[in-house]
């Protein structure tokens, strides 16, 4: 794989911090600002909005710029915005700042899979998103126990000063070895580019990512109460557990891109079907401590092994026409996914049978998934043989 491939995920691992770091300083951020620890989980919404709302903004505002300036100019935006966060002097500026730094997250992950394939073979497409993303779960490993260490000894600003710093290094790396575009992107009209994005194929699988990726929110995000008080373990081991989530992701990640270079729609469907009995069985492995900590890593390599093969496969169905645009979008379904998956796990203790019964809610959003790509899968079918049938009549005469 190319040198430049893993400038991308220098880039990766910096947006991954920043998003993440933030859900273990949430008492920190909200002694020193004066909020209820409520409020300050909302940064976490408020980033996920940012990124919803920023992927098309960015990606068609930057259409037309050579893809590495793209990627520059996002960097930029990135370190910017998370020294805003440490100087933020109240929590209205710091949610501002969240939401900033967040609109680079999109079109990066965006940008950075068209460039990631366009840097390989063919047959390695799916490998070289996967070890773009591989950034993102570094950080969960790496970066996120470190930034909440560091927080919690020097204060929460110094996480985002730290952060800051990866993001001067991550700007460095990309300008110095990422290959610069070989002719100029071609002219894109915004309006082609959103009529692409509202065909049905493209549709279908960005719901699709919705729905695979909630069902792993809906239980990470409430995975630490879930250990301590249905598992009952001490708070000391939820993060070394955490750290087994992490290498979950890594292993996930690298086996869904190398399957989905070979088998791409059989690895989307199996990675979710995987997924769904992960989170099926979780049920039960929940009520045992070694059987929780074997299925907190299985969680975290079941949910990451869908993140290339979905990837790849809204960009294939956006056949060309505005692929960076379909590929950010992607990246903000996700994110759409890990707010209605946090939703639902909250929904489920507040006004549901609680804790225990969030794995099974959880299940039912990949089954979701699942139904969805099925009848994609069969509308595809359908629309094949309707043009067999049309073109095999009209060569005829």
């Amino acid at each position: 794989m190319p040198i430049a491939l893993y400038a991308l995920t220098a880039g990766a691992f910096g947006i991954g911090v920043t998003e993440f770091v933030i859900m273990g300083l949430l008492l920190e951020v909200s002694a020193d600002l004066g909020v209820s620890i409520a409020a300050a989980g909302l940064l976490i919404s408020g980033y996920a909005l940012g990124v919803v709302v920023g992927a098309p903004l960015m990606t068609t505002f930057t259409a037309r710029w050579p893809r590495k300036t793209v990627l520059l100019a996002l960097m930029v935006i990135f370190t910017l915005g998370n020294a805003a966060c440490a100087l933020a002097p109240s929590y209205g500026t710091l949610m501002a700042a969240r939401i900033l730094t967040a609109f680079a997250h999109g079109t990066f992950f965006g940008v950075g899979s068209v460039v990631a394939t366009s840097l390989v073979p063919a047959d390695r497409k799916a490998s070289a998103i996967a070890i773009m993303f591989t950034g993102l779960t570094i950080a969960n490993i790496v970066g996120v126990p470190f930034g909440t260490w560091l927080g919690q000894q020097l204060g929460w600003r110094a996480t985002f000063w730290a952060v800051t710093i990866v993001g001067i290094a991550a700007l460095a790396i990309i300008a110095a070895f990422v290959p610069k575009d070989e002719a100029a992107p071609e002219a894109s009209d915004w309006r082609a580019d959103l009529k692409a994005m509202a065909q049905r194929p493209v549709l279908l699988g960005l719901l699709t990512t919705v729905l695979g990726f909630a069902g792993v929110f809906a239980i990470f995000t409430y995975i630490a109460p879930i250990l301590t008080k249905v598992t009952g373990l001490a708070e000391t081991s939820v993060s070394p557990i955490l750290l087994m989530f992490g290498g979950g992701l890594i292993v996930g990640n690298l086996i869904g891109g190398k399957l989905a270079d070979k088998y791409l729609v059989p690895t989307v469907i199996g990675s979710m079907l995987v997924l769904t009995v992960v989170l099926g069985l979780m049920t039960f492995a929940i009520h045992d401590g070694i059987a929780a900590t074997i299925f907190v890593f299985l969680l975290g390599a079941a949910g990451f092994a869908t993140v290339p093969p979905l990837q790849m496969w809204v960009l294939e169905r956006a056949s060309g026409a505005g692929q960076s645009l379909a590929s950010s979008l992607n990246i903000a379904a996700f994110n759409l996914g890990n707010a209605l998956g946090a939703w639902a796990g909250g929904a489920t203790i507040d006004y549901g049978p609680g804790l225990t019964a969030i794995p099974l809610v959880a299940m039912i959003m990949p089954i979701g998934a699942l139904a969805i790509a099925f009848w994609s899968l069969r509308l595809d079918r359908r629309e094949a043989a309707l043009k067999a049938a049309t073109v095999g009549p009209a060569l005829g005469s």
